[in-house]
């Protein structure tokens, strides 16, 4: 994986599937919608906590994501209670899937957490990441040494 260097951070090349076609005319008209959980987590995550670029409303392949951290291959969708209802749930497991098979791990928040504090709710989501980000990322702290890897 190559990585380029963006102000005081590390950026990893984005291997994120390419955007179909309409994705990213619906991505711009979703930016521009942002319901209020999206909006809260977002001043958030637009200050770049622990160095981590995120990108809002971003498409990829089919679907449009609602924040997308590229060097974590991390995509973080806000679930309100329609995604609980009908075929909401069927459509989350195909989307889910469809994004592990490309290499992006999903994680799903519910509003109801985003709209209690958003702050909290970034900061979790930034620990949660750590696990995804590769072994010499800033944020992981300390690369870790060949006999820590199990190499001698």
């Amino acid at each position: 994986m190559r990585s380029m260097v963006e102000g005081d951070s590390i950026m990893f090349k984005d291997l994120a599937p390419q955007a179909t076609t309409g994705t990213v005319r619906k991505a711009r008209r979703l930016r521009k919608s942002m319901s209020l959980p999206e909006v809260l987590l977002w001043e958030q995550l637009r200050k770049r906590p622990g160095g981590l670029k995120f990108r809002r409303q971003h498409p990829s392949g089919p679907y449009v994501l609602d924040f997308y951290c590229s060097d974590a291959r991390l995509a973080i969708e806000i679930d309100g209670a329609a995604h609980g209802y009908g075929d909401g749930p069927q459509r989350d497991a195909a989307r889910d899937a469809w994004f592990e098979n490309a290499g992006i791990i999903t994680l799903r928040v519910p509003a109801s957490e985003v709209l209690s504090d958003p702050f909290a709710t970034a900061e979790a989501i930034v620990r949660h990441m750590a696990a995804y980000l590769p072994l010499h990322h800033p944020l992981r702290g300390r690369s870790p040494s060949p006999s820590e890897l199990g190499e001698d």
